[in-house]
């Protein structure tokens, strides 16, 4: 049985919870949605970028086979790398439902080439190709976060779905129908004493 003082406007009250609550409930199941759709996308330019990012890879060991076989290991060991010093991530960022999105992007400032005792056009291909590489990276790990922090909210937005809809709208359900019943009895109860009153 319920706490609750049977009265009309604590049965009014009740229910205007319970409408608050199951427009939560519908708001949930719209974001639910809204996110299970921008994943599906996110998942597909995922796949699109570790092709690209697949691609790199495999033209970059490509090219460092050569370059060993060409200097050798110590010879490329010592071969000057390219300056990054000036790289950065140029981040580009957006919300949907309160999740933090973004895309990224490596920016490298042009560069001299670092001088070489032995160039040669083998080490040039390995140092370029790495540099695609590391390019090709930034995009797909920036997608992947994305896909992180959706699936979290994602869960998180479930969970609280599920509770109002598998235990709070049931258990003010019950609520109600408690006061409702008691309401009911009580009025029966006051309008016998009237007619037993009235009859005296």
């Amino acid at each position: 049985m319920s706490d609750f003082t049977p009265t009309r406007s604590v049965v009014l009250e009740q229910k205007d919870e319970r409408r608050a609550m199951q427009e939560g409930y519908v708001f949930l199941d719209e974001k639910c949605l809204l996110l299970a759709g921008e994943m599906l996308r996110e998942l597909e330019h995922y796949a699109e970028l570790q092709r690209v990012f697949l691609r790199a890879w495999e033209s970059a060991l490509t090219a460092l086979q050569r370059a060993v076989a060409r200097h050798g290991l110590q010879g490329l060991l010592v071969y000057p790398a390219a300056d990054l010093g000036g790289a950065g991530i140029h981040r580009t960022p957006r919300s949907l439902m309160g999740v933090r999105l973004q895309q990224a992007e490596l920016t490298v400032p042009p560069s001299p080439v670092p001088p070489s005792v032995e160039r040669s056009p083998e080490a040039e291909a390995c140092r370029r190709a790495f540099r695609h590489l590391s390019a090709q990276a930034a995009p797909l790990a920036a997608v992947a976060g994305n896909l992180a922090r959706l699936e979290q909210e994602y869960r998180r937005a479930v969970r609280r779905a599920r509770a109002l809809q598998d235990v709070l709208l049931p258990e003010l359900d019950r609520t109600l129908y408690d006061i409702e019943t008691r309401l009911e009895e009580l009025e029966q109860e006051d309008a016998i004493w009237m007619r037993s009153g009235s009859r005296g």
